[in-house]
């Protein structure tokens, strides 16, 4: 069965909030600019929350990294921080690690494709024997493993890489994210729920996911389709959507989802 969550801080009150909004799990995003040395430091605290308020954490990733050097070479530091997320996954009992991989625009594509299996075999050997699962991103921020060309060439030849898809990323760049879930469903790891407007081709806002565009009733259903009984987390992303507004933009889309996923 599919499991509901929220992308979050890793705070106490962020597994307070997810208990009482009846969420199963939070996401946590690891980012450049964000302290992995205070993250690892922090996992004890995060163990006691996730147990003291019964929800998981269903996710950690790390976007907008670069991890391949001009010469087409894994950047050991960024490897080593990958490292030390997988351990705090694998410590909270989260079965699934989100990372991209950046394009280096001097080197070829096969050379780049090559790199990012390179770099992607790392993560997947040392996390595996944690019980922990290695997913790409769709997002298209440091990362060009987004679409089906690229997975064709890297997933097709990394049995074991997932997939963490968010159908926005797809409609802003011109892809067909059901056929992409119909293509690829079956490798999806991690789905973010995030709403797209877009008129006219231009981006709007990301409104909360059941107040856009974005036919989930449809996306949901391929999942089923394709097997997916992973978590589906919520990503409030909208400066229109914040304060009061934004609190009852997520309860509507707790609400919008918890229909489809019954």
């Amino acid at each position: 069965m599919m499991q509901l969550g929220i992308i979050a801080k890793p705070t106490e009150e962020s597994f307070q909030q997810a208990k009482q909004k009846e969420l199963d799990f939070i996401e946590l995003c690891i980012n450049e600019g964000n302290d992995v040395e205070e993250f690892y430091c922090n996992r004890h605290n995060l163990n006691q929350w996730k147990n003291k308020y019964e929800t998981k954490i269903g996710s950690i990733g790390r976007w907008k990294s670069i991890r391949i050097d001009q010469q087409g070479h894994v950047i050991e530091k960024e490897l080593e921080k990958c490292f030390k997320l997988i351990d705090v996954a694998s410590e909270l009992g989260c079965s699934n690690f989100v990372s991209g991989c950046n394009y280096v625009e001097n080197l070829s594509y096969y050379e780049n494709c090559s790199a990012a299996i390179h770099f992607f075999s790392l993560l997947i050997d040392y996390a595996k024997p944690k019980g922990v699962n290695i997913s790409s991103y769709n997002c298209r921020k440091v990362n060009f493993v987004h679409n089906p060309e690229a997975w064709k060439i890297i997933h097709g030849h990394l049995k074991d890489l997932g997939i963490k898809f968010d159908p926005s990323h797809s409609r802003y760049f011109g892809g067909d994210y059901l056929q992409e879930t119909l293509d690829w469903g079956d490798r999806f790891n991690h789905v973010h729920l995030k709403g797209s407007l877009m008129i006219n081709g231009q981006r709007i806002d990301d409104p909360p996911a059941g107040l856009d565009q974005t036919d989930w009733k449809t996306f949901i259903s391929l999942l089923r389709v394709k097997g997916y009984t992973g978590g589906l987390s919520i990503e409030p992303h909208s400066p229109v959507w914040s304060g009061e507004l934004g609190q009852k933009g997520i309860d509507y889309t707790i609400d919008y989802m918890k229909k489809l996923i019954f």
